[in-house]
């Protein structure tokens, strides 16, 4: 398959998967796409989309990911992940709202636009609490609000930093996870691997500097992971998963990443991640 491999850096999670793609003999473009130009009127796509088979996004940056995978499709070109999955997944609220809707269970979660509201929804939820950005990831920008006094300094600077993302206020309650969390990469919603992620810090992301151990997914991660990968529409999908004190509902969903990483996950899983993700690209492909 002739495959237009879509970045706007190349870190490690690309290279490996670059690495799986020419080793099998695939023809791979490399588009950087702060460069080509996307016609609005254009019926047919730039140039270095000539004769590919299936586009990768594999943008980090919310804005473009979300432009490259629309783009992609209205030229008629196959992407992964599609343009509405790769929207849904770079929204929080979206996400959260499509995770709902399907009754994935999520941590509770409310919405504000302004920093009064905002501070209500947190004294409603209790301290600790989180707040998120709507966009982003690796931890950045989160949160732990331990009392009143640390929200209100958090939401008035948030309000004042200028970006209109910033206007929107994303509270989340507080998960009292056993020190981890679950990274699960799947393929329209079949596991591929899963690891812990570990930390004596609260926000346990492997970016963040989490310690990274094998995770062996059980019938009810299996469950979860399907129904999240179906809620924000498939494809391929890191689904992060909080480990809870509650007996009846042991896991929540708390975000599924469109443009997900998997170097950590490749260390410690037995499978080899970037060849089952090729070999789903391939089937995708019809390759």
């Amino acid at each position: 398959m002739h495959v237009g491999f879509c970045y706007s850096r190349i870190r490690e999670d690309e290279k490996l998967l670059l690495n799986e793609l020419e080793s099998r003999g695939h023809a791979v473009t490399r588009i950087d796409v702060r460069n080509p130009a996307f016609g609005l009127d254009d019926t047919e796509p730039p140039g270095v989309l000539d004769g590919v088979d299936l586009a990768l996004n594999r943008c980090q940056e919310s804005s473009r990911v979300r432009y490259v995978s629309r783009f992609c499709e209205e030229y008629g070109v196959p992407v992964v992940n599609d343009a509405e999955t790769t929207a849904v997944c770079a929204d929080k609220v979206r996400g959260s709202l499509a995770l709902r809707a399907a009754d994935v269970p999520t941590p509770r979660t409310e919405v504000a636009f302004d920093r009064e509201t905002a501070l209500d929804i947190a004294d409603r939820f209790g301290y600790p609490c989180v707040l998120k950005p709507v966009t982003g990831s690796w931890g950045r920008l989160v949160a732990r609000l331990d009392t009143r006094a640390a929200a209100e300094g958090m939401f008035e600077h948030k309000e004042v930093l200028g970006s209109y993302e910033h206007k929107v206020f994303y509270v989340q309650e507080f998960v009292a996870k056993p020190g981890r969390d679950i990274r699960v990469v799947a393929a329209d919603g079949e596991p591929v691997a899963a690891m812990y992620r570990s930390s004596a810090h609260w926000i346990t992301n492997a970016a963040k500097g989490g310690e990274v151990s094998a995770c062996t997914v059980d019938d009810e991660m299996r469950d979860l992971v399907a129904r999240a990968s179906e809620a924000v529409g498939g494809g391929l999908l890191g689904v992060d998963l909080m480990e809870t004190p509650d007996a009846d509902e042991p896991y929540t969903v708390h975000e599924v990443n469109g443009t997900c990483e998997f170097k950590a996950l490749n260390t410690v899983a037995e499978r080899d991640v970037p060849g089952a993700a090729v070999d789903w690209l391939e089937t995708r492909a019809g390759a």
